[in-house]
């Protein structure tokens, strides 16, 4: 009855893992059918075929740095400090190298692992009170089987990871020299600035001069007196707060430089006219070719990666084990004792988690649909700067334009005013408006000649154009 009992137990018992073998092979079956990936959709968004202007179809030009440097070279060489030593650059690069780390430690687990183990011993007999030592050693293989691909899935998503911060290096590298070609413009134009308040300062006291002249000798009035002096203060005071907006500008670019914020670094260049036409090549291009967004599919990849990895968490991992040693009660016995081994194979599933490798594939996924509309939204970010930049350049240039002739009158009727004022034909007030329009004009015309260096630079960046010139290999590619 026993015999017949205890077979009837095996039959059953191997009729059960026969059935629960069947039912993991084929749920494990359905899950690899079913794993979830990146929308179709955001592999093929729609772009237009051309930029709104409709200009000419043009590759887009690299090297725009060299379209603004001055002939003494200074603007290229302060790029190339801020290259070398700006603080925040020089973190970035850090990111990458931990990137980088984090890929090789994330592929080291495709590969068998090799550990040495010495150990000793000492254990008390509490009948014989005797103490035994034993000592082992061994050397003990562990290697993965990558049977789902979820190990690739982890090292892909690192090597992912790893791309999109190489990209991102790229990309703060443009947006740096963007910055210190910026903020070299901005010192320039603020010591332009400041020639032209110092400039109106001359011109009131020249007029103070002249009207406190005509005052002692009874031809002007002291009301008169008192509006140029209130006129050369008001100037006195503008300027001062412009030589703070001078220091301040060069502090800031020292800064970007790397260097300690002394507001002493001296800047002698004038503000070019940009009045050439740009190529902006095509809309699709974008896509590949600026960095920053680039950068944003890679990290769009890595979390369909990671999407993978955490659907292939749930399956069972199958490890191999093998160790070789020796064990002794002594260490002379450890040269003498036979080599032992040992081979174990493991296959360990998940039974049951509380849902916690459920949550992580949902939290994965709804990352992955997250990255996806933010992936959409700087894609349009991208075409907007370029749109905005474009439309941008050609209002300025107007403005520009407008604002030369404005000030060629400014300035006519400024002398006119004077003229007339000392034949008592106006009053001094026509003349400190006159004098004001005109100083107000000439301010103008080297703030919009900043503006449109300005917009050109982000229309640069916008597109992509790199500021060096690409290697023969970026070439190639």
């Amino acid at each position: 009855m026993g015999s017949r009992l205890k077979h009837h137990l095996n039959c059953h018992l191997k009729l059960h893992l026969k059935r629960w073998t069947v039912g993991v092979c084929t749920l494990l079956l359905v899950a690899c059918s079913s794993v979830p990936e990146l929308d179709q959709q955001i592999r093929d968004i729609p772009v237009p075929q051309q930029w709104k202007k409709g200009t000419e179809v043009l590759s887009v030009q690299h090297h725009w740095l060299a379209q603004l440097a001055d002939e003494q070279g200074q603007l290229t060489e302060l790029v190339d400090k801020a290259l070398a030593s700006n603080h925040q650059l020089r973190q970035l690069a850090f990111n990458v190298d931990i990137k980088k780390q984090q890929l090789i430690a994330s592929g080291s687990a495709l590969w068998p692992s090799l550990d040495l183990t010495l150990s000793e011993s000492r254990r008390k007999n509490g009948a014989t009170a005797n103490i035994a030592n034993s000592y082992s050693s061994s050397v003990d293989l562990q290697y993965e089987l990558d049977v789902w691909g979820k190990l690739s899935a982890n090292e892909r998503q690192a090597n992912l990871n790893f791309m999109a911060e190489q990209a991102s290096f790229q990309q703060a590298k443009q947006q740096l020299v963007a910055n210190v070609v910026t903020q070299w413009f901005a010192v320039i134009e603020a010591r332009k600035q400041l020639d032209l308040y110092l400039q109106r300062v001359t011109n009131s006291k020249q007029n103070l001069e002249i009207i406190d002249t005509g005052y002692k000798q009874g031809i002007n009035n002291a009301l008169d007196v008192y509006l140029t002096r209130n006129e050369l203060n008001n100037e006195l005071a503008r300027t001062a707060q412009q030589k703070d907006t001078l220091v301040k500008a060069t502090r800031q670019l020292e800064r970007l430089l790397g260097d300690y914020p002394k507001g002493s670094l001296e800047v002698n260049a004038d503000l070019p006219l940009l009045q050439n036409e740009i190529p902006l090549g095509l809309p699709s291009e974008l896509i590949s070719r600026k960095p920053a967004l680039v950068g944003n599919w890679y990290q769009l990849l890595a979390k369909d990666a990671q999407l993978a990895y955490a659907h292939k968490q749930r399956f069972p991992s199958l490890k191999l084990r093998s160790s070789i040693g020796k064990d002794g009660a002594n260490l002379a016995d450890m040269f003498s004792a036979q080599l032992g081994w040992s081979l174990l194979g493991s296959l360990t599933a998940p039974l049951f988690d509380a849902g916690r490798l459920k949550a992580q594939e949902t939290q994965a996924l709804l990352s992955l649909k997250q990255g996806e509309q933010q992936y959409l939204d700087s894609l349009y970010s991208a075409f907007s700067e370029v749109e905005n930049a474009v439309s941008s350049e050609s209002t300025l240039k107007e403005r520009y334009q407008l604002m030369v002739k404005a000030q060629q009158n400014a300035q006519a009727a400024k002398t006119l005013s004077f003229e007339q004022y000392r034949n008592g034909l106006v009053s001094y007030t026509t003349v400190l408006d006159a004098q004001n329009r005109a100083f107000d004009a000439q301010s103008t015309v080297i703030q919009i000649k900043n503006q449109l260096i300005v917009n050109r630079i982000k229309l640069h960046i916008a597109l992509g154009g790199d500021f060096a010139e690409p290697t023969s290999l970026e070439k190639v590619k």
